[in-house]
């Protein structure tokens, strides 16, 4: 096998623009790695009281979207807070997607990766360093992704280190509100999912032969209790959810769950899609 030498070029001083870059990303935004099926929703998209984003990247199931800044040279400082500007106007316009800021630039420097790790992990961000190589006189462009967002789960997941009882659930709810999860559970049992409780400190999830497998969770309050089923986010669930007449609150979008809000007698009144959205929730989990 023969291997050629490739040289880095400064695009700067080759005559590469950012606009030119951009088109490129923009016609194949495969190219970043962020996922082959990606499609170009915007460009130099205009923000409320801001700047312009430089691209908008979506998923083609529609549910992530990549707000990416694109800079020749060095990253520095307003070219970190403009990204994350951006990321976090999109975010609050359109919640039903799961949102990553991107930082695209030749040289990703020590600095931005200190200031980065500040608040890695609470904010999905990832940068990709970009190289433009000559081999033979003609140039390729190169990228490679130097920052990828924390993958993070639920807090104490399976709830081993804060397990509670229904007496704790019952003081922070009421006895009503945690009698809907039980009323919950009857539908799925009669379903035939041999689910159990399992009281945690922060929620009260589901075990199945003492596995903790929390497709559906609860969180009990003082009028109502809500149920969280664990489901993509889709319109036509949505719609559906609402015709129904459930009490959707916002999606949660980090933990990818529908919240509802069940009061006294919802579930009584609302058996049927209450046991669809459990057969969904375990069918989607078991699926994964």
């Amino acid at each position: 096998m023969e291997f050629k030498k490739f040289a880095s070029v400064d695009m700067r001083k080759r005559g590469i623009s950012e606009a030119s870059i951009e088109s490129l990303i923009a016609a194949q935004p495969e190219l970043l790695g962020l996922g082959d099926d990606l499609v170009l929703v915007d460009r130099q998209r205009q923000q409320p009281r801001a700047g312009r984003l430089d691209l908008l990247l979506q998923d083609a199931d529609q549910t992530k979207r990549w707000e990416v800044e694109l800079q020749l040279g060095k990253t520095d400082e307003s070219h970190i807070i403009r990204v994350l500007e951006y990321w976090d106007i999109e975010r609050k316009r359109y919640p039903n997607y799961e949102h990553t800021a991107v930082i695209i630039a030749e040289d990703i420097t020590s600095r931005f990766m200190n200031v980065i790790s500040l608040f890695h992990g609470s904010v999905p961000i990832v940068a990709i360093k970009m190289e433009a190589l000559e081999v033979n006189g003609e140039l390729g462009l190169h990228f490679t992704k130097v920052l990828e967002p924390i993958s993070l789960g639920p807090d104490d997941a399976d709830g081993s280190y804060s397990a509670t009882d229904r007496a704790y659930w019952e003081a922070r709810g009421t006895k009503k509100t945690v009698q809907i999860a039980d009323e919950v559970m009857a539908i799925a049992r009669g379903s035939g999912i041999p689910i159990e409780l399992k009281y945690n400190k922060y929620y009260i999830g589901v075990t199945i032969d003492g596995s903790p497998e929390n497709f559906i969770t609860f969180r009990p309050k003082r009028t109502f209790t809500r149920l969280e089923a664990r489901l993509p986010y889709s319109d036509a669930l949505q719609k559906k959810y609402e015709d129904a007449g459930l009490s959707l609150m916002s999606y949660d979008q980090r933990w990818g769950y529908y919240r509802i809000e069940l009061r006294p007698g919802d579930v009584d009144a609302k058996k049927a899609i209450i046991s669809e959205i459990i057969k969904e929730a375990y069918d989607n989990h078991f699926k994964e």
